[in-house]
């Protein structure tokens, strides 16, 4: 008897499990003493008789049990061209990564994906489970053959959304604070980020990987049903469900844990369903390839959901944020975001609009004031899953929100205030600066006139071009400013709203003279508003009128020089007009220097 002992590279290990199976495969063979495999340095340690065993019967046991003795590194390549890419599209216009746009219907739909993704590795794992539950079973109809499968399946995705039910009241009991959640979310981001590391077969984070207890995923000796057995093994450990339950601890909610777990377990059903039928076309070999592409798509999303952690914590990690911070931009020029406005200010207080709907937050920055309070009001289009509650780290709030207008009150101190939905994939900032009248952040700078009127454009979800341009010191002042036309004692206006803004944005009137003020409305956005002009000093009101798509006529009389806006919905302002004693000695360019710096 020759006893060698060797040290045999094998490839492709994702996890300690598959050092069991290595294991257990190879000692099946007559002669084999002892075998001790290492999937964090890829190899096995093993012991043989070379009379009754070969070094080419080991390596055949190998490859037949799914794994390799041959590297292959092709595939890394691309699998980091893909991550590099998901990390340079991750946070692109301060928004969230483009994926998250796509599944904008709240995170449910990502961890469906996360569960087709990783029921690669349970049928890698756990596969042989549900086909002792099937195999040698008499099948009389098309019902006998797929009810062990079904109930089997079943029954794991029963265990899975009970763990998530009892791990989320857990998180609810404990109500973990803003840092506890994003915290979760970045270790449990991290975590799938190594998994898949380890998957796709790099070597950087093996030795980081997490022992679990193994599954041996050999038949049971006892009489069952194949949904009891599925229900246990949907309690049995493994790396995917630890992540899912560090995800589902931080949901802080039973019923928010239990639809994660559950939607994750569902979406790792149609492969263990199609298993048996497929297992005869696929090799072990085969099977491990795609394990490994599997294993970069864990990656990204890791990714995803580490940067929603961050985001949750107050930290922007769009490449926008980091060039700015990188480059020194001040907060107080001009802005460069085209969707971007800057707060309004009545008695003392500045007021922001902001609408929320499928699509994320518009507009996604706004400029405020440092010191002075402010009036944010967050206008609900359509409430999803991911946008009912807004988190401001900053100001440790979260505010569940309802459809239509919601209000959060605060008076912002020298720093940016980043935002974002409790799951951090629709995000904001609030600029501060020193003087909003320095912002450009849209088509007017007029003073003390809302900046990016297409706040009044709610209902659109694109944000649209203005009609004066992108630099409204080109546009003619007689498109800006208007005087009145005076005949008989009586003046007269006409204004034409266009999109989201009107035209003339100033005009110049008699004071004590009555004026009819023509307003075309039948290409404004919201036409059918409700419409005030109001003393901007004393906030008295000199006329109201609901409109409708087609033109307007308003008759009022201004007793008082000043100035007077016209507001929509008693918010949005729209225009200005300026009261004086006679318009014929105004100088429109005087006007346009006052209003439109």
């Amino acid at each position: 008897m020759s006893v060698k002992r060797i040290r045999l590279k094998v490839y492709d290990m994702t996890c300690s499990s598959c050092e069991k199976r290595v294991e257990r495969t190879v000692k099946k063979l007559e002669g084999v003493k002892n075998v001790q495999a290492s999937f964090s340095g890829q190899f096995a340690d093993i012991e043989f008789d070379e009379d009754q065993c070969t070094l080419s019967l080991l390596k055949d046991a190998i490859r037949q049990a799914g794994y390799s003795t041959e590297g292959s590194k092709g595939y890394k390549f691309i699998g980091i061209f893909i991550i590099v890419a998901a990390i340079v599209l991750l946070g692109i216009n301060t928004g969230s990564f483009n994926m998250e746009e796509k599944l904008n219907s709240a995170s449910y739909a990502v961890l469906f994906v996360v569960g087709l993704i990783t029921s690669l590795h349970c049928v890698g794992m756990c596969g042989g489970i549900m086909l002792s539950q099937t195999i040698g079973k008499e099948k009389n109809n098309r019902w006998d053959a797929v009810k062990p499968s079904l109930l089997y399946n079943l029954g794991r995705v029963t265990a899975y959304t009970i763990i998530g039910g009892v791990i989320g009241a857990i998180g609810s009991v404990f109500a973990l604070s803003l840092a506890a959640k994003a915290g979760l979310q970045i270790f449990a981001g991290a975590f799938m980020m190594i998994m898949g590391f380890n998957m796709a077969g790099f070597r950087v984070f093996r030795k980081l990987h997490f022992k679990l207890p193994a599954i041996t995923c050999k038949k049971v000796k006892m009489p069952r049903t194949p949904f009891l057995v599925g229900f246990l093994n949907g309690l049995m450990p493994c790396g995917p469900l630890q992540t899912m339950q560090i995800y589902a601890l931080g949901t802080g909610s039973a019923l928010t844990g239990a639809l994660s777990m559950f939607m994750f377990s569902i979406g790792t059903v149609p492969l263990m369903l199609s298993f048996g039928a497929l297992s005869g076309l696929l090799s072990n070999g085969y099977t491990k390839k795609i394990l490994k592409f599997s294993g970069i798509l864990i990656i990204v999303l890791g990714l995803i959901m580490s940067n929603r952690g961050l985001a949750l914590a107050g930290v922007q990690t769009g490449p926008l944020d980091i060039m700015a911070s990188v480059g020194g931009t001040s907060s107080n020029s001009s802005a460069d975001y085209t969707d971007a406005i800057k707060a309004t200010i009545k008695d003392g207080v500045q007021v922001l609009n902001m609408t929320a709907d499928v699509y994320g937050y518009t507009p996604r920055v706004l400029y405020v004031k440092k010191g002075m309070p402010v009036k944010w009001v967050v206008d609900v289009k359509q409430l999803t899953g991911c946008n009912n509650t807004i988190v401001v780290p900053d100001m440790n709030v979260q505010q569940k929100l309802q459809n239509g207008k919601n209000v959060i009150e605060f008076t912002p101190g020298t720093e940016d205030i980043p935002f974002s939905c409790w799951m951090g994939m629709k995000r904001g900032m609030i600029k501060v600066v020193d003087n909003l009248g320095e912002i450009s952040a849209s088509s007017s700078n007029a003073d003390g006139i809302d900046a990016s009127t297409k706040a009044t454009a709610e209902s659109s979800s694109e944000t649209k071009a203005s009609i004066y341009g992108n630099d409204i010191s080109k546009v003619p002042t007689e498109r800006l400013v208007r005087k009145a036309e005076v005949t008989n004692n009586q003046q007269s206006l006409a204004v034409k709203g266009i999109g989201y803004e009107f035209e003339p944005l100033v005009m110049v009137v008699n004071r004590g003279i009555k004026t009819k003020l023509t307003i075309d409305l039948s290409q404004f956005d919201q036409a059918a508003g409700s419409f005030l002009i109001l003393n901007t000093k004393t906030k008295q009101i000199a006329a109201e009128f609901t409109g409708k798509e087609a033109i307007a006529e308003v008759d009022f009389t201004l007793d008082r020089t000043g100035t007077y806006g016209i507001y929509l919905n008693e918010e949005e302002l729209l225009g200005i007009i300026e009261a004086v004693d006679d318009v014929t000695a105004v100088d429109l360019e005087v006007v346009r220097k006052q209003f439109l710096k």
